[in-house]
């Protein structure tokens, strides 16, 4: 392809909208345009990176042995409504009615529809096991979408749903599975981990998140050098340490004039910040429950929220006039002793192994001193609430977890029979039984494959992309196209490359030497071919985009040498 061609609009300027460098780029580099918040139209070279990346997936998925379809992007109500669903997405569902008044919902996700398509067409075990997948636009009404296409409202999926008879062929497709995941992502020349995950509104148990390593990542990756335990925030737990042997104290009750949040009842008392356990107040679904934690923790919200039973998105602070009505004390002064109501209290695990706390007295402008779990008050329910911080205790052989920021791209779930029990989708078994099949779900993110790349593999001169979904493999760079030995050359290597199968760009515009540098660099391209002054001794220059060395050849070497990289790369 020429670039006096190509509808590549690069940018010079850093677009005031971009946060983070993959979106910085996709905008510099001509792969994207914004058409609306979190909605973007893809030019000529995004569109072949993301094509590139499909290639790899499908190759892969058909590897392992799935099968292609493609699903409807429109989904009528009843099924997510039969699924119990329809009301879980939230806000998140775009819902929309047809001219006759019936409901449908853009799909956010496909596992009620392709429920629906294996209940209707398999009716016996001999048809099982059965993984179809397709690839295809989902969308989702993002509160804040950013990061360019890492929190996108529409973005392009992969998803797979797999069907088998008992929970021993679940195993066996959720491995399969595993091993396509892994080969996609090394294909696709990403660093990523595996980790444990919370499955969220797709339910099922297990559930494993491939995690792209990257400092603006949204995720946070706790993980264990020691043993290799690996889990999402959301998922990680948090261990208790052994409960304090200090020696019980009187309850007192203290003066706090004005003293509401644990900064500064640490400054006010002089008090460390464990030595508090804080009340939080929370509604959902119409509910209000009190939340207990440690000064210096925060909650988890995923972890509440599995607890409650309810999407996260159903829970939220509770206003100034529920607090008063269930403390009868203004903002900051909540605490687990006299709360008022039907008021669920909710302790997290290291609550009850403190001594001596100090906490809240549900009266303006006072706390107490010396409270103790059991002897003062007992919670409703103790659990695990809390969000995972560097330095935790691995809960697999207790060394030091860290923490990392991770990008995800891929998320495989054991679904076990939620949708075959609620959508109806039996099997006949060899005995003339009816049973639930068991299922499995598996999705990968395209945008987000190719964002991550950028982020991972990228200098303050542009993209260095992986040779497998590199826009094109080569680049020949004539200087100066008004030379003929120079132009001449070019054309003819252009030619012979493009014969030989290499995805090639000729850089045939009339601009100074640097601007077409320039623009190869912020492009990516991982092979640049020079052709310059010894063009008329059949001399180019060759130079690989992450390397800052370049090596001379022979004309007639050229095509060669790039096959050979491209091999070596793929």
């Amino acid at each position: 392809m020429r670039l006096s061609q190509l509808l590549i609009p690069t940018l010079r300027e850093v677009p005031a909208e971009a946060e983070i460098p993959s979106h910085t780029l996709m905008l510099k580099a001509a792969m994207m345009r914004k058409l609306a918040s979190g909605v973007y139209i893809y030019l000529p070279l995004g569109k072949r990176v993301l094509k590139k990346i499909e290639e790899i997936v499908r190759e892969e998925m058909d590897r392992a042995g799935a099968q292609e379809v493609l699903m409807p992007a429109i989904i009528p109500a009843e099924l997510l409504k039969e699924s119990g669903r329809w009301d879980v997405f939230g806000p998140e569902m775009f819902k929309l009615k047809d001219r006759n008044d019936r409901e449908f919902c853009l799909g956010p996700t496909h596992e009620e529809v392709f429920t629906d398509l294996v209940r209707n067409e398999v009716k016996s075990y001999r048809q099982l096991p059965l993984t179809i997948y397709q690839i295809q636009t989902k969308y989702r009404d993002e509160r804040r979408p950013r990061f360019g296409v890492m929190r996108s409202r529409e973005f392009i999926m992969k998803d797979a749903y797999s069907f088998d008879v008992d929970w021993d062929g679940l195993d066996a497709s959720f491995d399969k599975m595993y091993d396509a995941y892994c080969r996609i992502f090394d294909r696709c020349g990403l660093k990523y981990t595996v980790v444990e995950a919370d499955s969220g509104a797709m339910g099922g148990k297990d559930s494993k998140e491939f995690m792209v390593t990257s400092s603006v990542g949204e995720a946070v990756i706790a993980y264990c050098d020691s043993c290799g335990y690996a889990a999402n925030e959301e998922k990680a737990e948090c261990t208790v340490e052994h409960k304090s042997d200090e020696e019980i104290k009187p309850l007192e009750k203290i003066y706090t004039p004005d003293v509401r949040t644990i900064d500064e009842l640490v400054s006010y008392l002089d008090v460390k910040s464990d030595k508090f356990v804080k009340t939080l107040i929370y509604t959902y679904k119409d509910k209000v429950a009190a939340v207990l934690l440690r000064g210096d923790r925060e909650v988890n919200t995923v972890k509440l929220a599995n607890l409650l039973k309810v999407n996260e998105n159903d829970i939220d602070f509770a206003d100034e006039e529920t607090v008063r009505s269930v403390t009868g004390a203004n903002v900051g002064f909540a605490g687990p002793i006299g709360l008022k109501g039907d008021v669920l209290l909710i302790a997290d695990a290291e609550v009850p192994m403190m001594k001596n706390i100090i906490v809240g007295a549900n009266e303006t402008d006072y706390h107490l001193k010396n409270t103790n779990y059991g002897r003062d008050f007992k919670a409703d329910v103790v659990s695990d609430i809390r969000k995972v911080v560097d330095g935790d205790k691995c809960p697999r052989c207790g060394n030091p977890l860290k923490l990392e920021r991770g990008i995800e791209v891929g998320h495989i779930f054991k679904l076990g029979t939620k949708y075959s029990d609620a959508l109806g989708a039996n099997y006949i078994d060899e005995n003339g039984n009816e049973k639930p099949m068991i299922m499995g779900c598996y999705g990968i993110g395209l945008n987000r494959i190719a964002a991550a790349a950028i982020e991972q593999n990228h200098d303050d001169k542009g993209i260095i992309w992986p040779m497998s979904i590199a826009p094109y493999h080569a680049i020949v760079v004539p200087v100066n196209v008004s030379n003929d030995a120079q132009r001449n050359l070019a054309e003819k290597i252009y030619d012979e490359l493009s014969k030989a199968g290499i995805e090639t760009l000729i850089d045939d515009r009339d601009l100074r030497a640097g601007v077409k540098f320039n623009d190869a660099d912020l492009l990516g391209i991982p092979i640049r071919i020079t052709v310059g002054k010894k063009a008329s001794d059949n001399i180019v220059e060759l130079k690989l985009r992450r390397d800052e060395n370049s090596i001379e050849l022979n004309y007639d070497e050229v095509v060669n040498k790039v096959k050979e990289l491209i091999i070596n790369s793929i």
